[in-house]
C-alpha cells in the first residue's frame, strides 16, 4: 500500500499541466475593443486588411499583396478611429485577401455594421496637439513631418516635398539671368 500510494503521489506531483497561451500581439488602440484575440481586421473603406499579430496593413498595391507598417498615401487622412472594422473571428491563416472578393461584396466601401467602441482614446486634435496626433497615428507612422510639410500643399509657396519655396528669389534669378543674356546680345551687336 505504502509503494502504492508513493507512485501515486510522484505520478501526480509528475504529471504536467498543459496551458495555451496564445499571444496574437497588442491591438492598437483604434482597434474594435472586446476582441482581444483577434489576428486580423478588414478595413471596408480602403480595403485593406490590418494584422495585429506584426502590426502591419496588408492591401494590394500595383499586381500584388503588400504588408506595410502605414496604408497607401491616398489613405492618409483617413481615421481608423471612426473608420469601420470588420472583425475576422473565423480566419486562422496567413493571406487574409484570400477570400477578398467575398469581402468586398459583404462589406463594401463605406459599410457600418453594430456600433463599435475603440480600444482606446484618440489623441486630441487640436493645433497644438495636431502634429502629435500625426505622428502617432498609425497610418502615419514615421511619416509625421512629411504629412505636415503636405498639408501645406494647397500654398503656392511650397513645394512637393513641403518645403517654402523662395517664390521672389526664384523670379529675381531669373530676371537677373535674363538681364545677363540681353546684355551679352547688346554688347555683341555694337
Amino acid at each position: 500500500m505504502v509503494v502504492l500510494g508513493i507512485f501515486l503521489l510522484l505520478a501526480s506531483a509528475g504529471q504536467a499541466q498543459v496551458s495555451v497561451h496564445l499571444n496574437i500581439g497588442t491591438p492598437p488602440l483604434w482597434g474594435p475593443a472586446g476582441y482581444s484575440n483577434v489576428r486580423y481586421y478588414y478595413l471596408p473603406d480602403v480595403e485593406a486588411y490590418y494584422d495585429v499579430q506584426s502590426s502591419m496593413f496588408i492591401y494590394f498595391e500595383g499586381r500584388s499583396w503588400v504588408r506595410r507598417s502605414y496604408l497607401q498615401s491616398r489613405y492618409k487622412n483617413y481615421d481608423l478611429y471612426t473608420g469601420y472594422k470588420v472583425v475576422m473571428k473565423d480566419y486562422h491563416g496567413e493571406a487574409p485577401y484570400y477570400n477578398h472578393r467575398e469581402y468586398r461584396t459583404l462589406y463594401a466601401k463605406g459599410y457600418r455594421g453594430p456600433s463599435q467602441r475603440t480600444i482606446g482614446d484618440r489623441s486630441k486634435r487640436g493645433t497644438e496637439n495636431q502634429r502629435t496626433y500625426r505622428q502617432s497615428n498609425q497610418v502615419n507612422r514615421g511619416r509625421g513631418n512629411v504629412i505636415d510639410k503636405n498639408d501645406k500643399r494647397g500654398d503656392n509657396s511650397y513645394n512637393r516635398r513641403g518645403d517654402v519655396k523662395s517664390i521672389i528669389k526664384r523670379d529675381n534669378d531669373k530676371k537677373e539671368k535674363n538681364d545677363r543674356g540681353r546684355d551679352k546680345v547688346y554688347d555683341k551687336k555694337r
